[in-house]
């Protein structure tokens, strides 16, 4: 599964109005002060332009990032400077629709994990990862079903519900 064509995060959006078009060169060009303009604190300015760095130096492929295992692109998100393990899981699965990413370090994820397990405490991010072993290299369904176990347990958000499209009748124009 992969990322709608012509969707973009909100915050993607707000760079490439600022920025087009949105290349890594423009990025690492940009002054700081202009990046804080556009509502990126201190912390992920640095994180943005360490990413570009990346990027132009072939560090970091984002092209491939869904084509190679989890953990390969786990580990190849996570070597860039400000990028934690958490967004790079989250990267992967929401991003970029890796089926077998696994945000071990989610607390909703983690709740739900204790929830539908009885288990008396929240699993830690390690306790977590042989939890999720049987489900392999379909990780990320199990993250979503287990988001949506928790939503619906506890009337909380665990994962994004898309609003839904209205359908409108084709055909003559009611009222006329």
């Amino acid at each position: 599964m992969r990322r709608q064509p012509g969707y973009r995060p909100w915050g993607e959006r707000r760079l490439a109005a600022a920025f087009d078009p949105l290349e890594p060169a423009a990025i690492i060009r940009a002054r700081k002060e202009r990046l804080a303009r556009i509502g990126l604190s201190g912390p992920k300015i640095r994180a943005l332009k360490e990413i570009a760095r990346a990027i132009v130096r072939g560090d970091l492929a984002l092209a491939t990032l869904g084509d190679i295992d989890a953990e390969a692109a786990h580990a190849a998100l996570t070597a860039v400077h400000g990028i934690g393990p958490w967004t790079a899981d989250i990267y992967l699965l929401a991003s970029l629709g890796h089926a077998d990413a696994w945000p071990a370090g989610d607390l909703a994820l983690q709740e739900a994990a204790r929830l539908a397990f009885g288990l008396e405490a929240r699993p830690t991010t390690k306790e977590m990862m042989p939890l999720a072993e049987p489900w392999r290299p379909w990780r990320a369904v199990a993250a979503r079903v287990l988001w949506t176990y928790y939503r619906t347990v506890k009337g909380r958000e665990g994962a994004p519900i898309l609003p839904k499209k209205s359908i409108k009748p084709k055909g003559k124009k009611h009222g006329r």
